[in-house]
This record gives structure tokens, sequence and C-alpha cells, in this order.
């Protein structure tokens, strides 16, 4: 669950650190008094896209962080962060996101710095967001089949996992066929080119390691004077007449002599022995280099072209002699297909064929589990409708048959609803007005929220044009929902305020001429007057504060009956 959020220079927000705890918390206030920029922020905080314009007036960058709990260890965030080599200690994630002046988004997960793709992703198993006018699943039909699968996850997973290894493989192998089955002049074309690259890598005879051996050669002909200047300047040095052995040879006479007087010398005696021996040798291996060294100005210009001929080379077909084999290989490969494509053909397409009537019967599995889940999908979401004051609706998951296959098998899954009596189902988006989708996705999370996995759910005035008595049952399907999640809610129904185990007010206020929003924990006396306020609109009277303290007693009963 969410623990605690921090948010500075947001907006009309200069600095707020406000701690969460679990069940529901209720965040009221009037309007403009800032409760949805809360909201904003967090949507951020989970990867949502932010520009300048929530940088506070005057600051030169926004600065969100979240604090996050995390107690079960299959929670899908896990696979995740593993996945993005991130490390979570004492079951505790932080996400962190800077807004800068400059338009840069600064991400972080635990510390490490991530793409906002990743902080996205992870934000997306740890938040779920829903504004009033938010209900993208429910408005989507491309979303249906996947709200229907998680609701028959147990069932699906095993097939489902069968029928994706099968149709991986099949769209590799379609991929194959489309990239075979191309025209005979652009066929005769490609060949001709394979061809052509082939005998040019071929005559060319490429070895592995070959250019960095001709660069050393070309450097050693092309400074052959110096090195062999350098080279008999040491050869004279140490072995001339009268030079570097005669001298070193002299002491190691005189020192031996000395040694076998005096044993102080005998350490010394073997030094310059070894040493002579070592200088010997030396000179013996420069003398032999000296003897072979020969320059060669018809090799320096093999050697040239040689290089030439590589750069060339690597300017057409890699950046490497490893890649410019490769590319050879590739081609290899692709001109032995070209050449006998008919047969390979013909035996892809039967394999095809073959991969198709597994997916086809794996698709029928998945098929036939899908529709026994949306009958008692149906029934699920229709009892929570009629809790819900939607008594005549009628849900129905219509499924149409695809002509090829999909990730998802064949099946097209849109979700369809009656709200009316005697009007046929039509197509969710197309019927359902804003208060129907806010009941049709309180439903759903009704049932979802279970096994969901998701940390924090998150209303944003889901609740708005509604009143009486379907403003008690949102009320209730809220809290009902907050009993396997955290639910953060922002309302303006006294109903859904009376239901929370935590209740926060925020305020706007203006000091020195800037605007600043705070948020304030209440219970008890200041609650009851923060529920009469939302009851009566406007002044609260003792009426109101009556009715206020009623509402949050029968509020309180209810929640033990749920819990």
């Amino acid at each position: 669950m969410l623990r605690e959020l921090s948010i500075r220079n947001f907006a009309i927000i200069e600095d707020l650190t406000v701690s969460f705890s679990g069940g529901l918390t209720v965040l009221t206030g009037e309007t403009g008094a800032g409760k949805s920029i809360i909201i904003d922020a967090v949507h951020l905080l989970a990867g949502g896209r932010g520009n300048t314009e929530f940088i506070r007036h005057g600051a030169k960058k926004a600065e969100l962080g979240g604090l996050f709990q995390i107690s079960s260890s299959g929670h899908p965030v896990h696979k995740k962060l593993e996945e993005a080599g991130i490390e979570i200690e004492e079951d505790t994630i932080i996400l962190r996101r800077d807004l800068n002046d400059s338009g840069k988004s600064v991400c972080r997960v635990n510390g490490k710095l991530v793409p906002l793709s990743v902080l996205r992703d992870i934000g997306a198993s740890l938040i779920d967001i829903h504004g009033q006018h938010e209900n993208q699943e429910l408005m989507d039909e491309k979303q249906h089949i996947s709200l229907l699968d998680h609701f028959a996850e147990e069932q699906l997973t095993p097939i489902q996992e069968a029928y994706s290894s099968q149709y991986d493989e099949y769209r590799s192998l379609k991929k194959e066929l489309a990239s075979i089955s191309i025209d005979e002049q652009l066929m005769a074309q490609r060949i001709d080119l394979y061809q052509f690259q082939m005998k040019e890598l071929e005559d060319a005879n490429l070895k592995l390691g070959e250019e960095d051996e001709l660069l050393d050669e070309r450097r050693r002909l092309m400074n052959f004077n110096k090195i062999f200047e350098r080279s008999s300047a040491a050869y004279e040095a140490i072995q001339g007449e009268s030079k570097g052995l005669d001298w070193i040879g002299n002491a190691m006479g005189a020192l031996e002599d000395a040694a076998t007087i005096d044993e102080q010398f005998k350490e010394a005696s073997e030094s310059v022995t070894t040493a002579f021996y070592a200088l010997q040798d030396a000179a013996y291996q420069v003398k032999n280099v000296l003897d072979e060294l020969e320059f060669d100005p018809a090799r320096l210009n093999e050697v040239e072209q040689r290089l030439a001929l590589l750069q060339n080379l690597k300017r057409k077909y890699g950046s490497t002699v490893e890649e410019i084999l490769a590319y050879y290989d590739k081609i290899k490969t692709e001109l032995n297909e070209l050449l006998n494509r008919d047969e390979i053909l013909q035996v892809k397409e039967r394999k095809v064929l073959e991969m198709e009537t597994v997916l086809e019967e794996l698709a029928a599995e998945l098929s036939t589990v899908r529709k026994e889940a949306a009958h008692n999908l149906s029934e699920a979401i229709m009892a929570e409708l009629r809790e819900l004051h939607m008594e005549k609706a009628k849900f129905i998951v219509n499924f149409d048959e695809l002509p090829f296959f999909d990730a998802n098998g064949k099946d097209q899954v849109i979700f369809y609803i009656s709200t009316n009596v005697g009007e046929p189902p039509k197509s969710l988006p197309k019927i359902a007005s804003g208060g129907e989708l806010s009941r049709m996705m309180l439903a759903l999370k009704t049932i979802f929220s279970s096994s969901n996995g998701i940390t924090s759910i998150i209303f944003d005035e889901v609740d708005t044009g509604v009143s009486g008595r379907v403003a008690q049952a949102i009320a209730e399907k809220i809290a009902a929902v907050s009993i396997n999640s955290q639910v953060l809610c922002i309302s303006h129904l006294p109903q859904v305020a009376a239901m929370a185990d935590h209740h926060y007010f925020i305020k706007k206020e203006v000091e020195h001429d800037r605007t600043f929003t705070s948020l304030l924990e209440i219970d008890t006396n200041a609650r009851i007057e923060e529920v009469s306020r939302m009851i009566s609109g406007a002044e609260i009277t003792d009426l109101t504060l009556q009715h206020a303290t009623e509402l949050l007693k029968m509020a309180n009963e209810r929640k033990k009956q749920m819990r």
C-alpha cells in the first residue's frame, strides 16, 4: 500500500507530506482546494504524462515521492523490479519523480535512475487510478477480453501459456513465409545481389584478427628506419668493443675474485653475473632481428591495399571483420532459401497448416472456458449492479469469432448492457451514461479487488452526479473494495466520507499573495462538522450536525457488518 506521499512545488502545493494507512481513506474539501491536484501528483508519480505547467510558479522543479509497502512475495511488482535490475529491501519501494522547468523528467525507483517507461510499468502494478472520465478499460472494447480473462485467470492460464507458445512460433513462421514469398523480379534481383556480395567476400578471403596484424605490420614498415637505427644503437652499446658487455665482464671478474676472499661480495657477484648473461642474450636477440630486418616498399603497398579493401568491405557489410563474416553467413542462408524457395515454401506451408490445427484446438479450449466464465461474470456483475440500484440492467458478454488468430485466440469479446426495460443490449461504451459507467466500474472493482494485486486504488470523484440511495450504495461498494485493497477516494458525497476509515480535509489558503494547499487528518468533532458541511453545502446547523452524527454512526455499523 501507499504509506507516504511527498509533494513539493507542484501546482498550488508548496510542500506537503502525508502518511496513509490501509482501508478507505477519503479526501474532502471545498471545490478548487487542490484535491484533484494530489491525484494528479500520484498519477505522475506512477509514470503519467507531465509538463512544466505542473511546476509551481517561481520554482525550478516539482518533486514527487511515494513510499510503498509490499507484504506479498508473489506481488507482480517483484518480477518487474527484477527485470529492471532494482533491489527491494524490507518490502519497501520508493518512487521518485522530478519535473524540471526545462521540460525534462528524472525518475528513480529505490534510488536507481530509470526511464519513464520503467516507472510507468512499475507504477501500474502499484496504483490504479479511476477518475470521473477515466473508465478506459470499460470504454475500450479491446480491453474487455482482458477483463474477462482476469476473471477466469486460474482456469485460463495453463491453456493461454500453451497457446501463446504456439502462437509466437506461428507468427515467426508466417514472417519467414512472407519474406520468402516475394515476386519473381524482386527475387531475381536479390539472388544477383547476394551472389555478387558472396563472391566479393569470398575473394577477399577474410581472416579473424587479420586487420590488427596488418596495422601492426604497417606501423613497423612505416617506422623501419627508426627501428633499425635504435636497435643498431642498442646492439652497439651492449656488444661493441669497450662497451657495455666488456665493462660488465670486467666487473663480473673483479667481483668473483673479491668474493673468493670476502663472502660479503658473493651476492653482488652473482647479480652482476646474471645481468651479464641476460644482456648477452638480449644482444643476440637484437642481432637476430637486425639480420632479418629488410625494408620492402612493395610489401608496405600490399598492406595499404589490403587495409583499404578491409575498410571498403566494412563500409558496406559491417563495422568489424566479425560482423562482415556474420553477414556472409546470413546472406548465404538467405540465398539458399531463395534458390530452393519452392521446396522450402512447401515445407513451411505444411508446418503452418499443422500449427493452425493445434492453434484451432487451443483457441477452441480458450473460448469454451471464456464462455463459461462469461456466464459467471454476468451473474456476478448483475448482482453487484442490483446492489447499486441498477436492478433492471442486463449485462451480457458478447462473443464473435475472428477470421484469424491473434494473441488471445479467435475470440472477440465485447461487453453489452441494457439499462432500461425493453431496450436491447448494446455495446457498453455506446449506451452507458457517466453514472452508469461509474457503477459498472465499481462492480468490476468489487469483483476483482481481492485478486488483482494492485496495491492502491484511487477513485477521483467517481461518485459525481449521483445522490440518495445510489450514493449510499456507491459508498458501500467503495468501502467493500477497500477490504482487500487500500483505497484513496476524493468525494463530495457525505455518504462516502462517512464510510471512511481515515478522513483528510484539504483546504486552500492565501498568504502574502500566494496560494497554499494543506492537508489535515480529522476525526470525531471535526469530522462531524465536515460531513455536516457536505450535507448542507453551505451553513452548518444543529440539524445538519445531527444528520452527520447519525450518518457516521450508521456507516460504522455497516462497516462492522461488511468486515
